[in-house]
């Protein structure tokens, strides 16, 4: 008999409801997202591993020696006739941002539930555990058709309008009806992210990362100088690893396809592929400091993303 926590990550499969991805919020603080605190008063609420922070003002002082001559307030030193030097302190609510990819090839699965479906979750755990630790979430939800564009805001609000922009986003509709059209490159997803997100952000990105192109490497390379990148790589078993030989009847709900699976060269061709488009975006994650999380639709979500947090947490 399944707990209510497993149930409420499994009830939907095809689709995904809002119910299930508000009740995911009691869940969300099993999340190891936050860093560890520190307490000077210059300081904000994390540790400075975040690239790019954003400064804001605080106060001024008297100079002191060894104070940077760049950081005098000179107009406090002309109002009092004494010099004093600017005091900083980092940004208190971090942005995180949520990239979740609804395109077509989102929508398959063999076990589990559709890709489509696991990334909404794993982005509502991530919403949910980002409002408890009083960040400012915000993200983009896109398809071939639709983009859907939040800028980051503080509080519960703000994550319960992220999850119904989410759910109700035309891709849970459209699947069925456009299964003709051919899924797009995530260059305009990733330049419409680069052009939300502000340094320092911390951003999820949640796909399966199908058609990335030298383009779209570029604009990740050109986020992750200034961001706290995460990858999360959504996938099938299916997607792994072909069946044992014999006929297999396929459909996207319109079109039929019958597969045969009896050349053990193609099966070991198609495994390939696979395993080569995983390691080029592990290899990519190591060359431009993002971190990687590998998330199978037919392995536990909560466990899954606990393993990759923590190992991330461990890495700072």
């Amino acid at each position: 008999m399944q707990s209510d926590s497993a149930t409420e990550i499994s009830d939907d499969i095809v689709n995904v409801k809002l119910d299930t991805l508000i009740r995911l919020y009691r869940l969300a603080n099993q999340l190891p997202l936050k860093s560890k605190r520190i307490h000077s008063r210059l300081s904000g609420n994390y540790i400075s591993t975040f690239k790019g922070r954003g400064m804001e003002f605080d106060e001024a002082r008297p100079y002191q020696p060894g104070d940077d001559i760049r950081s005098i307030d000179w107009r406090v030193t002309a109002r009092t006739g004494k010099t004093h030097t600017k005091l900083y302190r980092e940004e208190r609510e971090r942005p995180v941002l949520l990239w979740v990819d609804l395109r077509k090839p989102m929508f398959f699965a063999s076990q589990g539930c559709f890709k489509s479906v696991l990334a909404a979750k794993a982005a509502a755990l991530l919403a949910w555990s980002s409002t408890q630790h009083s960040d400012r979430l915000g993200g983009l939800v896109f398809s071939e058709q639709q983009h859907t564009e939040l800028r980051p805001q503080r509080g519960k609000s703000a994550t319960l309008h992220f999850l119904k922009q989410l759910s109700e986003h035309s891709a849970w509709q459209d699947n069925n009806t456009t299964a003709n059209i051919e899924p797009q490159p995530a260059d305009q997803a990733l330049n419409r992210l680069r052009r939300v997100a502000k340094p320092g952000s911390l951003i999820f990105l949640i796909s399966d990362f199908r058609n990335m192109n030298g383009q779209s490497e570029s604009i990740l390379a050109q986020l992750a100088r200034h961001n706290d990148l995460v990858m999360i790589f959504i996938n099938d078993p299916l997607e792994q690893q072909l069946p044992p030989a014999g006929y297999y009847k396929m459909t996207d709900g319109v079109n039929e396809l019958t597969i045969n699976t009896s050349s053990k060269s193609l099966r070991e061709q198609y495994q390939q592929r696979f395993t080569a488009h995983k390691q080029h975006l592990k290899n990519l994650c190591k060359k431009l400091g993002i971190f990687y999380i590998n998330l199978p639709t037919n392995k536990p979500l909560l466990e899954s993303l606990q393993k990759g947090l923590v190992l991330r947490q461990k890495q700072k």
